[in-house]
């Protein structure tokens, strides 16, 4: 085997590597958000909206939800998606946190 064709035999493998480890991390979804989390138990989140404690929580709505929260960039449809209260992690589609903001 030439240099030549060494060389571009191992940029060829360090390619697809790097592609294979590209698509690997796409598929993972990311973790859910836990009601006991520290960060969500603070602000209340509850991954069924229909649960929220009205007490504790008197301006929520039933029709409030993470998937029509101004910061819940999920797809529409799909059962849970990002939020930027909570990086690197999912929320329940169907949840609410006291961070609730109309989506425009």
């Amino acid at each position: 085997m030439s240099v030549s064709t060494r060389r571009v035999f191992m940029l060829q493998v360090a390619a697809g590597g790097a592609a294979l480890a590209a698509a690997s991390a796409h598929a993972q979804a990311a973790p859910m958000v836990g009601e006991k989390d520290a960060q969500a138990m603070s602000l209340g989140y509850a991954a069924d909206t229909t649960k929220v404690d009205a007490k504790k929580y008197p301006k929520h709505a039933a029709t409030q939800q993470c998937s029509n929260c101004a910061l819940y960039t999920g797809k529409a449809g799909e059962a849970s998606g990002p939020c930027g209260i909570f990086p690197g992690k999912h929320v329940a589609a169907k949840g609410w946190c006291s961070a609730y903001a109309k989506k425009a």
